[in-house]
């Protein structure tokens, strides 16, 4: 659930990220229409709110890495055990 969230997220910063390329091609100098900055304002606020539901996902776990080439962190060692040469 989390992921499709993530991924309508970026699909919302796409558009929003098209939508104001067009009103600035299309307001070129009118000095009465803010739609650029409002979409800038919207790109954001999809943004801010991307990177806090991805520091959630992080957070409870539901987000992590699962690459085949990381075996993940190492054996543990006390520091009183030596450890055995290569």
């Amino acid at each position: 659930m989390l992921k499709a969230v993530i991924v309508l997220l970026m699909l919302a910063l796409v558009a929003s990220l098209g939508s104001g390329f067009y009103f600035l091609m299309t307001d070129q100098g009118d000095k009465n229409k803010r739609r650029t900055f409002h979409s800038l304002g919207v790109r954001l606020a999809l943004a801010a709110s991307l990177m806090a539901i991805i520091i959630y996902g992080v957070a409870t776990g539901q987000l992590g890495h699962r690459n085949p080439w990381d075996a993940g962190p190492g054996p543990h060692t006390s520091p009183g055990t030596p450890s055995k040469p290569n």
